[in-house]
């Protein structure tokens, strides 16, 4: 088989994987336009038999004195809080397990590593517990949080492989200039870091607008909820669903991700690929 025959063949294969990726996208956007009737009586097709705009206005009137906007504000507060915290927290711990040496370092990194591996419903009980003998239940306080007291550990993880791969020869010349253990870290470490950093800004940001368990666990309030819960509040099955507002609201909920994507798709891209290499 020639290469040029090979080259014609995978993309074509890329295309359709494209295609069947980005469909469930399409059809969430035509159902959003489709009259309520035809969503599911007609569910193969694309294209609605009239465009019915009013399902954005109706989604976007909320519920009672709530309007969607206000989840939209929920949602961004939570998750630019939770991205700050997760860069603070993990490129200073992620700094201190790559440079550092101090007493049981390397217990508390095999304990870094089994917290990667544990899952999150393990700890779910507990975690409730403590907020709420911190009477932080119904407060966005435990979504945030913890984010400020060592982030994910996957994150920190990407960053302890990052600053690996950086020569110790910049931190001990950085030393020789004057620099504190803090100051190699903010002058030294943190613009080499700009890369995988970008990454962890973006996966924390993709997974907390996401976020649907923990906001329903710590948020009673309507007035507190987050895009993942109002877009709940459109279905009912004990009475009619109002899916037309539902599919409306779900595809402006991705379009606060779908920017990111693309804004700092290739700060992503370069960061995935310098962490590979370094690692």
């Amino acid at each position: 088989m020639s290469s040029s025959i090979r080259t014609i063949l995978f993309h074509t294969g890329v295309v359709l994987l494209g295609l069947f990726m980005v469909y469930p996208i399409l059809w969430a956007i035509s159902s959003s336009v489709k009259p309520e009737a035809e969503i599911f009586q007609n569910a193969s097709s694309l294209i609605p038999s009239s465009l019915r705009w009013d399902n954005y206005v109706k989604g976007w009137a909320g519920f009672g004195n709530f309007h969607f906007g206000l989840f939209f504000q929920n949602s961004l507060i939570i998750t630019t809080a939770i991205v700050m915290g997760t860069l603070i927290s993990s490129s200073l711990v992620a700094f201190g397990f790559a440079r550092l040496q101090f007493k049981l370092r390397k217990l508390l990194f095999a304990l870094l590593l089994m917290a990667i591996m544990l899952p999150a419903q393990v700890t779910l009980i507990p975690q409730y517990i403590l907020f709420h003998k911190l009477d932080w239940v119904n407060t966005f306080l435990p979504l945030i949080v913890p984010a400020f007291v060592g982030g994910t550990p996957f994150f920190i993880f990407l960053l302890i492989q990052f600053i690996r791969g950086i020569p110790k020869e910049l931190d001990e010349s950085a030393v020789i200039d004057g620099c504190s253990t803090f100051g190699v870290f903010w002058h030294m470490m943190l613009p080499l870091m700009a890369p995988a950093l970008a990454t962890v800004a973006i996966f924390s940001f993709y997974w907390s607008w996401d976020d649907f368990l923990g906001p329903l666990i710590y948020l009673n309030q309507t007035k507190l909820f987050t895009v993942s819960l109002g877009l709940r509040m459109f279905a009912d099955p004990s009475s009619m669903s109002q899916w037309g507002p539902l599919f409306a609201m779900s595809v402006l909920s991705i379009v606060p991700q779908m920017l990111v994507f693309l804004f700092f798709q290739k700060y992503l891209v370069q960061g995935l690929a310098t962490t590979g290499l370094k690692g």
